[in-house]
Formats: C-alpha cells, structure tokens, sequence
C-alpha cells in the first residue's frame, strides 16, 4: 500500500518561505514555485504592515498558498494583532497562519501563540488552518514541561476550533534526533501532524551563521563530525543527508505524525527550488494540465 505522504516519485512535499520584502522587491523569485505550494511569509520585525499584506496578496495571485507568521509579542496590543489578521483576511485572502510568540524589545499583552489561540480570533475571521511551532533540538530558556503543557494546551483549543492545526519545526542536521523527538510528543499525545524544518542546499559559512542565531549549533556540529569538517565547509550542505532518512521513517513507520518539510532556503530560493524539483519533492505541470498539489492536500 503507497503512503499518500510520499508522491510518485516516493518523496515527501516541501513547504518553503521568503520574507515580505523579498516578494514584494523580487515577485519573479514565485514562479520558481509550484502551484498550490504553501509559501510562509517571515516577520522579523522589520518590514510594515502595509508590505505583508501586499505580500500576501501577490502570493496569493500567484496561484500559492500565503501562510504569513503570527508573532504574538509584536502586537502592541491585542487590537493591534486583530486589526493586522482582519487585514491579511479581507484584502489577501489568508485561510493559513504560523502563529508563534515572536520576540519583540518591548512585548505586548499577547506573550505566546496559545494566547492569540485562546482569543478566538482566528476562529472568528476564518482562519482554516493554524501552524505552531515545534523544536526538536528544544527551545532557549523554554523547559521540556513547559513546551510539554503548551503543546497540550494547543490540543485541546484545537478540539474547539474549526481550524486544522499542524506543527513546523526550526531546522536542524541530525535526523537521528529529529526521529526520537517524533517519538516523545508522541509519547505526550500528541496528534498534529508534523512538517519537518529542513534548511535547503547552502554553503556551510552560511548555514553557521543562521545555526547559531537559532540555537541548532549541536546538530550542525553533528552534521560536520559526521561528514568531515573540512570536506563540509568546501563542498557546502546537502539537504538529502536530511531529509533521506525522514523519507525513510514515512516509509517504515507508517504511524508515524510526520508529514512533509518546510525548507529553508538559507542558500537562495532558486537553489532550493532547484534541489526539490531535480528530487521530484516539487513538480509542475505540462501545458495545459493541473498542478500536483500534494502539499496543500494535507
């Protein structure tokens, strides 16, 4: 029996994500992208409201599927946060969001993705599905209990919620640890289905920088050990070290919650793009004919 996770090609679908400025200053990066293919849009912060929201729209009118993020303590107040998503609904037509704290010099009252969960807003305005955070490798200053009660706290809104709920983790090298994470939340109850943070093919030099800013610097030591330092640093990453063994996992556990990637392109969009098609992750269609949209079906 085919696991409908896996497509012809035996490969798992990818999500990938650009910040608001990239596709509003270089809107050619979308056709790299296939049809139906969710596309996060980051909020570091920096750009205004008014650039999300066209973002979105353009991603939208591209024929993808905008899921911009939701950073909690970036809202100055919740009216704020209310008035940002009541946008992004009514003038770019969002059904998806990554809700998550965010980290902000001065946070608003929202403190958590369980706190703009628990408004009821998402709800109210339409929000179809709501992605949440997951880190395997753990989070910064953010016990196993902690993150433990959060996730079970976001089952039990997800039972009163129409959305669909599902996870998306950072990224990181070590699939081995990625694998027994799967397992300990499974452990806890968990139920959401599970969309691995992969980053995408980049030189190492770049990769050590986004790494340490995230606070995945053990896997990718694990990542150089295993390849050889040297070797690594000149012949950049190769994400199928990876995502291999996630494939395989799909295909020996079939109970497993893990249900796709989420890519970061640390190397460029177009080098990304280019890697998930040659593995058949991503394909578009001949003249005339539909899309695969194996993504967005789950």
């Amino acid at each position: 029996m085919t696991d409908h996770r896996l497509n012809d090609f035996g490969r798992l679908a990818a999500s990938t994500e650009m910040s608001p400025r990239q596709v509003v200053e270089k809107p050619e990066l979308l056709r790299l992208v296939p049809a139906g293919t969710r596309l996060y849009l980051t909020d570091l912060g920096n750009v205004g409201e008014d650039d999300i929201v066209r973002a979105a729209r353009m991603v939208a009118d591209a024929g993808l599927v905008a899921v911009p993020h939701m950073a909690a303590r970036r809202y100055a107040s919740f009216a704020a946060f209310e008035y940002r998503l009541t946008r992004l609904v009514a003038e770019a037509g969002v059904r998806e969001v990554l809700a998550i704290a965010g980290e902000a010099p001065t946070p608003g009252p929202l403190t958590s993705s369980v706190a703009m969960i628990e408004s009821g807003l998402f709800d109210r305005l339409g929000i179809t599905r709501i992605a949440v955070a997951g880190h395997p490798e753990g989070a910064p200053e953010i016990s196993r209990e902690t993150i433990r009660a959060f996730l079970m706290r976001k089952h039990e809104l997800a039972a009163k919620s129409d959305a669909e709920f599902h996870i998306v983790t950072q990224f990181g090298f070590d699939p081995q640890k990625v694998s027994l994470w799967l397992d300990e939340i499974a452990a806890w109850g968990n139920r959401f289905p599970v969309h691995i943070g992969v980053a995408g093919p980049a030189k190492m030099t770049t990769l050590l920088k986004y790494a340490a800013f995230a606070g995945v610097e053990n896997s990718l030591s694990f990542l150089k050990k295993r390849g050889g330092a040297v070797v690594s640093m000149l012949s950049g990453y190769d994400p199928e070290t990876m995502v291999g063994p996630l494939e395989l996992r799909v295909q020996t556990q079939p109970e497993t919650r893990l249900q796709q990637i989420h890519v970061f392109p640390f190397g460029g969009l177009t080098k990304t793009a280019d890697w998930l098609s040659a593995r058949g992750s991503w394909t578009f269609p001949a003249a005339g004919t539909a899309t695969y949209p194996a993504e967005v079906a789950q």
